[in-house]
């Protein structure tokens, strides 16, 4: 190792360069308010610097060397928030999770991953008192314990940080991402994984930049949407008891008995046996299944939309999420911990269709809105290999050539391959489902050992290497019926992650892929829904990006399947408010 620091008049990039980085190299960052800022080199090299404008030193390297920023994770946000749009990263959170699946991605989890010691032994703070041995003079500045274990008290909140210890810091990220890309290296059956590193590690940019940026929203027109359902916002807590009271009254009117509680399920339950409908519980989907056949049966589904706008998406959570500029923030993760789809808090990945109309782009500004197609099937065409499903692709209806070929209709078609690939395949669509074996064998085999594997709980890995947790194999306390339950919803459960794992990863490779051109044009993403985009452009440049987007998506695909034997497509519109897309 070879810490070097250097001051805010000479420069870093020199320095770097001498160092031996070469543009878009591994460069880890450390930085803390007050001690200044730390690199380190994938050789161990390290330099320092004091200098107050950080943002100008990361700006300057960025800009001459283009470097890939090693980063823990946390330092992604502090990055985003202090104005620093970098292009490209190697996020150790992201690359851990990747690696060894799960949530939970911490630098003292991350260290002992990749120096495989026993994640669950990891060392934590011990209270001081009178029994507590005394820290030597100098071991706060060595984070590295003599068990190789992280001392927990380098991730403490109040650490004391000083140039010294930045640097050491920065120099174990730079080890980390070197082990983690030899681990990657050595997935030879997953020879994507280094790519999806990169990709999934570009998406915790892209996420903390939705976390800052957040969705522009019409306040006026939101709360009119509030106020169609629950009224206007109550003055006083005595009002909003009133509402309340109100909206289970237009329910409880079709009753004879008007004191039952509509939020307790067991009462519903009684309340519908009372006028001769009996159901095994009350979602919302048993609900509007027999919508119709009795005004109490509509009046509670119109009541379950209007709650559930009065408890999670009220005035309250407008107050709390909505700020004074018109953008709607939550926090933004690359992953869900499971097959790794991105995720968002603050109703951004689960708001209501009605608030849509609220979606409104800024004076001057418009919307780029783009989704994905039928990306689920043509995703399981591209990872199986599967030549006559990669054909049916080719349309833009996929579902009408497999409708063709299993000799159904288009609707029965749909159901079978969604069927296939949830692991549904009992009722409607069963028949044709068995047709998809034998007219696509490879994608159903594909499906098929996925699906046993998950039954013995042995862990899969995506296309792209995410490693898919299915759950223990160990039923000995389950009776049997029970283990035979459990073995099959583990074996659904792998089926399916290993789609839409797969799909998961598709979609972020075109995310990044807009969100470093789109740059150039002054637009950004402002939302990621599932399989859909949202641009936010200048007026002027509408049309531009929505080129920009629909090439990005082939550029994608040609990556992410270099045999370019499978389409994918997009409906890519340009919109001023977020309802204006066709559905």
């Amino acid at each position: 190792m070879d810490p070097r620091s250097t001051s805010a008049d000479h420069d870093i990039v020199d320095e770097l360069r001498r160092a031996g980085l070469e543009r878009g190299g591994f460069l880890a960052l450390s930085a803390a308010t007050g001690a200044g800022l730390a690199v380190a080199l994938r050789n161990g090299t390290s330099l320092s610097t004091g200098v107050v404008d950080l943002g100008a030193v990361i700006s300057h390297v960025e800009t001459e060397l283009r470097p890939r920023w090693v980063l823990w994770g946390p330092e992604t946000m502090s990055l985003v928030r202090a104005g620093q749009r970098v292009g490209r990263s190697w996020n150790l959170g992201a690359v851990h999770r990747l690696l060894n699946g799960g949530w939970h991605a911490d630098p003292a989890r991350i260290w002992a991953s990749v120096h495989g010691l026993d994640g669950d032994a990891l060392p934590v703070v011990t209270p001081v008192d009178l029994f507590t041995a005394p820290v030597e003079a100098g071991a706060a500045d060595e984070p590295l314990r003599a068990d190789g274990y992280l001392d927990p008290e380098w991730l403490t909140a109040d650490f004391e940080w000083t140039p010294k210890r930045l640097s050491r810091w920065a120099q174990l990220a730079a080890q980390v991402a070197v082990l983690q890309e030899a681990r990657l290296v050595e997935l030879h059956d997953r020879p994507r994984a280094r790519s999806t590193a990169r990709s999934e590690s570009a998406a915790e940019l892209l996420c903390a930049e939705l976390s800052v940026d957040g969705l522009p929203m019409d306040r006026r027109t939101a709360e009119a949407i509030i106020a169609e359902f629950i009224g206007p916002r109550p003055r006083t807590d005595a009002e909003a008891v009133e509402q309340r009271s109100a909206r289970d009254a237009e329910v409880l009117r079709h009753s004879s008995n008007a004191g039952y509680d509509l939020r307790n399920p067991a009462q519903v339950k009684s309340l519908l046996r009372g006028i001769g409908v009996e159901l095994p519980d009350t979602r919302a989907w048993r609900l509007e299944a027999i919508r119709g056949t009795h005004p109490l049966i509509d009046a509670l589904c119109e009541w379950r939309k209007a709650e559930r706008i009065a408890t999670t998406f009220g005035y309250g959570w407008l107050d709390e999420h909505l700020g004074a500029d018109g953008r709607l923030r939550g926090e933004w993760s690359g992953s869900d911990g499971a097959a790794g789809r991105m995720t968002a808090s603050a109703g951004l990945h689960n708001m209501p269709a009605n608030f849509r109309s609220a979606v409104a782009a800024e004076a001057g500004h418009v919307f780029v809105r783009a989704d994905l197609g039928q990306i689920e099937p043509r995703i399981l065409a591209a990872v199986s290999g599967d030549a006559a499903l990669a054909a049916a692709t080719a349309d833009d209806d996929l579902y009408l050539p497999v409708a063709t070929q299993l000799g159904v209709d288009r609707a029965t078609a749909k159901v079978a391959v969604l069927g296939a690939m949830y692991g549904q395949t009992t009722g409607h669509g069963a028949v044709a489902l068995r047709g998809l074996e034998s007219a696509y064998p490879v994608a159903m085999r594909y499906l098929t050992e996925a699906d046993l594997a998950g039954q013995v709980g042995r862990d899969v890995r995506t296309h792209g290497g995410r490693l898919i947790r299915t759950g223990s194999a160990n039923r000995s306390e389950l009776g049997d019926r029970d283990s035979r339950s459990r073995a099959a919803a583990q074996g659904r459960y792998a089926r399916n992650a290993m789609v839409q794992g797969a799909a998961a990863e598709f979609f972020k490779v075109w995310a990044v892929t807009v969100r470093s051109r789109a740059a150039a044009l002054d637009a950004r993403i402002v939302l990621c829904l599932h399989d859909e985009l949202l641009v936010h452009a200048p007026l002027e440049r509408g049309d531009a990006v929505a080129q920009l987007v629909a090439d990005c998506l082939v550029d994608a695909a040609r990556q992410w399947a270099p045999n370019e034997s499978v389409r994918f497509v997009a409906d890519v519109s340009v919109i001023e408010r977020w309802s204006d897309a066709k559905p």
